[in-house]
């Protein structure tokens, strides 16, 4: 399956990524916001890590609802963990 190459960025600057990620009800942080609004101005992946519940799934739930994108879930191995 080919993705089409995206030509448009989905937000205007870093600001606009905050506002958008709060109108979800996701408040990010300058970091956070940073690393979206250059993941997307770069057309690259944004990769995220932490433990359990600190907020990764919601923020990519919120960037989906943001950029009216679907957003596709994929639990791989939940025994993997930073433990290994």
């Amino acid at each position: 399956m080919s993705v089409p190459a995206r030509t448009v960025p989905l937000f205007a600057d870093i600001d606009d990524v905050a506002r958008r990620l709060a109108e979800t009800g996701y408040l990010p942080d300058t970091a956070t916001a940073t690393a979206v609004f250059l993941a997307d101005r770069l057309g690259k992946p944004l990769l995220v890590e932490g433990p359990a519940g600190v907020g990764k799934t919601e923020l990519a739930r919120a960037i989906a609802q943001a950029t009216g994108s679907e957003l596709v879930r994929l639990q791989c191995y939940e025994g993997v963990d930073e433990a290994r």
